[in-house]
C-alpha cells in the first residue's frame, strides 16, 4: 500500500553542487522551472541544454538506477546482454504478434540513466537542412581505441567535433572478414556499392559501421550530457529510483502563465512519481518534459487521463482529454539474422565460445580499454538499399519511402553468430556470419495501451511486427540481397554452410515470421504531427496538443519511424527540443 501523496511547495533553492540524488529526502525542493520524466536518451540532453542558463533550475525524475558500475552499459562488446532480464531492463513483454505466429518478444528498455541511448508536414523547421546541425552539435567525433589508420573509412567533413557524444569507427578488427566485405562492393559495385559515409545524408551502400563509443567505452547520454562537466551545476538535480505516475494538479490554465501556456487549455502543474513506498509531487513552474520513451511517455498520459477515451474508459481512468492518437502509431524495424558457418576462427566466436579468452578479453578492456570488447558485437560494416521499383511489397500500399535516396532496407555483416536468439547453430560447427537484414520502411503498425489503473502495471504492448504482408515481401526481398552478397566470389573458400533454413520460395514467408524480431527501435507512440491535425499527439514545437505547459520531446514524437538507427535520431530531436523549449521561455 502506498502512502499518502506529498507536495513540497518550497521555492528552489540552489545547492552548492548539483549531483545524483539516490533519496528524495536528500533533495532541497520539489519545485523547479522543469520537471523531465525520464534521465535515457532525449531526457539528459534537455537537462544538461536547459541548465545552461544558471538561473533555470531543473529535476529529472529517473526510475531507474545509476549507470555507473554496469559493466554491459560501459563495454561495447557486451552490449546485447542489457537486453536480458535484469534490474536493469523494465523486463516488458508484448502481446501475441499475430504477425509472427503468435509469439511474445521481450520488450527491451533500459532501466537505468542514460536509457537506450523523415516526414516533416511541411514544417521547414524539420526539413534535412535545418535538423542537420543538431546532428553535429551532439557528436564528437573520436579515434578508435586501436588507433588504427581510418584514411578511407569515414568522412570527417559530416561529423561533429566537439558534442558530449563519441562516435568513432570499430576499434578492434576481424580482417579477413572485414577485407571480403569491402571485396564484395568491389566485385558487385551496381549491387553493393561502398559509401564512404553512412552518416552523410546520403546512407544508401555498404559503409563501414560507426558507434557511440569512446577510448574504449560506450558513450551514452548519461556519460556525456551528465558528465562531471554538467552534473555539478547547481541548477541540475537528477533523482534516482524516481518513478512517474501520473500528471496532476490538472485546471485550466492559470491566467498568470505567459504566452507558451496556450492559455485556456487543459493545464498540468506537478508530475506525481514513486519514491519507495511513498508518492511524492514534484511541482513545475513553467513546463513539463516527458522523455519517458515510447512505453513511459504513453503511460504517464494515459494514467493522467491524456488519451483515447474508450481505453481509458476501459482501464479505469476518468478522461480529461480525449487524444486518441496517445499510444498508437507504434512502429518497429523487424530483423532477422541468416547465419553461415564459416572456415575461418577469427570470428566472435573465439571470444563468446571459449570462457578463458572471454575472462582474458574482459581483463585486457579493464586494464588499457584494447582488445576484442572496445567494438560494438554488431559487425563490421552497415549497407543501406532500396527495394526494386517493381517490387510485390508495393502492390497495397505503395512505396513507403519514395525519396530515391532513402533505404527500405538494412544489413548488417557480423564476423559471428551469436546475435541472432532465434537461430539454433549446429554444434558441429564452431565458427559463423551472419547478416542482419532489416526493414527500415514498415508498414505495420502497432500500440501501446495501459489496461489498468495502476500506474505502475505494464501496460498492453503490440510490437505489430508484419501485421502487412507487405513487410514481409520486403523481407523476401531483401533476403535474395542477402544471399547475393554471400554469393559473391569474396566468399568462396570461407562459407561453408547455410545455417538458417527455410528461405527458398515455398517456405520463406513462414521462415520469416517465425525468425524475425525487434530492432530495439520502438517509436512513434506520441505522433508529432502538424497544428491543427485531426491526428498526433504533439505539434512540430512538441507542445501536447490540447494541453498547456507539457511537452514530450522523446523518440515516441517520432511521425514516422527513420530509416535509420533511432538514436542519433533521437539526440537531434532532443537538441532541437532544447532549442524549442529555451525559445518558447525566452531563456
Amino acid at each position: 500500500m502506498l502512502a499518502p501523496s506529498f507536495v513540497l511547495l518550497s521555492l528552489f533553492v540552489a545547492s552548492g553542487f548539483g549531483k545524483l540524488y539516490e533519496d528524495v529526502a536528500d533533495l532541497p525542493c520539489l519545485n523547479y522551472d522543469f520537471v523531465i520524466v525520464g534521465g535515457g536518451t532525449a531526457g539528459n540532453v534537455l537537462a544538461n541544454r536547459l541548465t545552461e542558463n544558471p538561473k533555470v533550475s531543473v529535476l529529472v525524475l529517473e526510475a531507474g538506477v545509476s549507470n555507473e558500475g554496469i559493466v554491459p552499459s560501459e563495454v561495447p562488446f557486451r552490449l546485447a546482454s542489457l537486453f536480458a532480464p535484469t534490474i536493469w531492463n523494465w523486463n516488458y513483454t508484448s502481446t501475441p504478434q499475430t504477425g509472427l505466429l503468435q509469439r511474445t518478444l521481450a520488450v527491451g528498455r533500459a532501466h537505468f540513466l542514460g536509457g537506450c541511448s523523415g516526414h516533416t508536414h511541411g514544417d521547414q523547421g524539420w526539413s534535412w537542412k535545418n535538423l542537420y546541425p543538431y546532428f553535429l552539435k551532439s557528436e564528437k567525433w573520436s579515434p578508435p581505441a586501436d588507433e588504427h589508420d581510418t584514411t578511407g573509412q569515414f568522412n570527417p567533413a559530416v561529423h561533429g567535433k566537439s558534442g558530449p557524444i563519441s562516435v568513432s569507427l570499430n576499434g578492434y578488427q576481424y580482417p579477413e572478414f572485414a577485407s571480403k566485405v569491402i571485396a564484395t562492393t568491389k566485385q558487385s559495385p551496381n549491387d553493393w556499392p561502398f559509401n564512404l559515409d553512412m552518416n552523410s545524408g546520403k546512407p544508401l551502400g555498404v559503409s563501414y559501421l560507426q558507434s557511440s563509443i569512446g577510448d574504449g567505452e560506450r558513450s551514452s547520454s548519461a556519460t556525456g550530457f551528465l558528465g562531471p562537466t554538467y552534473i555539478s551545476r547547481p541548477n541540475l538535480h537528477v533523482l534516482l529510483h524516481a518513478q512517474a505516475s501520473r500528471l496532476v494538479n490538472s485546471t485550466q490554465t492559470p491566467p498568470f502563465l505567459p504566452t507558451p501556456a496556450r492559455a485556456g487549455k487543459l493545464h498540468f502543474g506537478g508530475v506525481e512519481f514513486q519514491f519507495g513506498n511513498t508518492l511524492y509531487t514534484a511541482q513545475a513552474k513553467k513546463e513539463i518534459i516527458l522523455s519517458a520513451g515510447v512505453i513511459g511517455s504513453v503511460q504517464v498520459l494515459q494514467n493522467s487521463g491524456v488519451g483515447p477515451k474508450a481505453t481509458l474508459a476501459a482501464a479505469g481512468v476518468p478522461t480529461l482529454l480525449d487524444l486518441p492518437s496517445v499510444g498508437q502509431n507504434v512502429t518497429e524495424h523487424p530483423t532477422f539474422f541468416i547465419v553461415w558457418s564459416v572456415n575461418s576462427t577469427d570470428t566472435q566466436e573465439k571470444v563468446t565460445n571459449n570462457a578463458t579468452a572471454f575472462a582474458e578479453a574482459q581483463a585486457q578492456w579493464d586494464a588499457s580499454r584494447t582488445g576484442p570488447f572496445v567494438t560494438s558485437p554488431l559487425g563490421t560494416h552497415v549497407g543501406f538499399k532500396r527495394l526494386p521499383a517493381n517490387s510485390s511489397a508495393f502492390a497495397a500500399h505503395g512505396d513507403p519511402q519514395p525519396n530515391p535516396s532513402v533505404p527500405h532496407l538494412e544489413f548488417i555483416f557480423i564476423p559471428g553468430g551469436q546475435l541472432s536468439s532465434t537461430i539454433v547453430l549446429p554444434a558441429n560447427a564452431t565458427n559463423f556470419m551472419s547478416i542482419a537484414v532489416s526493414l527500415r520502411a514498415p508498414i505495420s503498425r502497432g500500440s501501446i495501451n495501459i489496461n489498468s489503473n495502476d500506474p505502475f502495471a505494464h501496460p498492453l504492448i503490440d510490437v505489430g511486427l508484419l501485421k502487412e504482408e507487405s513487410d514481409v515481401l520486403a523481407l523476401k526481398d531483401a533476403t535474395a540481397m542477402a544471399l547475393n552478397f554471400a554469393a559473391q566470389p569474396a566468399w568462396k573458400g570461407y562459407i561453408e554452410q547455410l545455417i538458417t533454413t527455410g528461405l527458398d520460395d515455398a517456405t520463406i514467408e513462414t521462415t520469416i515470421r517465425s525468425i524475425a524480431s525487434q530492432s530495439f527501435h520502438l517509436s512513434g507512440s506520441n505522433q508529432m504531427s502538424p497544428v491543427g491535425a485531426s491526428y498526433g499527439v504533439v505539434d512540430p514545437d512538441f507542445l501536447v496538443k490540447g494541453v498547456s505547459g507539457l511537452s514530450v520531446i522523446d523518440v515516441s514524437t517520432l511521425p514516422v519511424i527513420t530509416a535509420a538507427h533511432t538514436q542519433a535520431v533521437t539526440y537531434a530531436f532532443a537538441e532541437r527540443g532544447a532549442d524549442l523549449v529555451k525559445k518558447r521561455w525566452n531563456l
